[in-house]
């Protein structure tokens, strides 16, 4: 079984609030040269918590495709959050498929129904919205503070290539495995 994720953004808002961002950094309101320098070290900072907890913070269109599936009762999908109400669209071997049951969350779920089992497919593919909104504000105060410590970290070695290995905020982390489902 191989299973590849491609996310397409749907929200094209930052998943950070630039001048909380600053204060962190203890940056004074008018040293406003080195933002576009934080606003990338920002968007590095929200990419490494969404692939270490495998979370969209913002809207998100989630594909995933799977070959050879080993068939089971259900499938944990790769990235959450998801609505329940915004049912997945799943097409096996290229047809569309709609004998399952979608339980959202935090860690998105699909339970195949019976008919999966006789149809031995050699590719499923999944489409489903992620994430916990359209802005900064709907991502928890945990995820925006576990980003903002990192930025402030990753602010910190900029130019030092050296301390750049060792730069993975202990905070970030422990949120991460927190909505990854990993108890710490």
């Amino acid at each position: 079984m191989k299973m590849l994720t491609h996310r397409d953004p749907v929200s094209e808002n930052p998943p950070f609030d630039l001048e909380l961002t600053r204060q962190v950094l203890r940056l004074e309101d008018d040293e406003t040269e080195q933002d576009s320098v934080i606003e990338n070290i920002a968007w590095t900072a929200a990419s490494e918590i969404e692939q270490i907890g495998q979370l969209a913070l913002l809207t998100q269109s989630i594909r995933v495709t799977i070959f050879d599936p080993k068939l089971d009762v259900g499938l944990r999908l790769p990235i959450g959050p998801a609505d329940d109400g915004n049912t997945p669209t799943v097409t096996i071997d290229g047809e569309a498929y709609t004998d399952f049951e979608f339980l959202g969350g935090n860690r998105p779920y699909i339970q195949w129904k019976h008919g999966l089992f006789d149809l031995r497919p050699s590719r499923i593919s999944i489409e489903y919205l992620a994430g916990f909104g359209d802005d900064v504000t709907a991502i928890p105060r945990d995820l925006q503070q576990a980003i903002m410590d990192q930025a402030a970290l990753l602010f910190l070695v900029r130019g030092e290539p050296d301390k750049r290995l060792h730069s993975m905020s202990p905070h970030l982390m422990r949120i991460a495995a927190k909505y990854r489902g990993v108890q710490v």
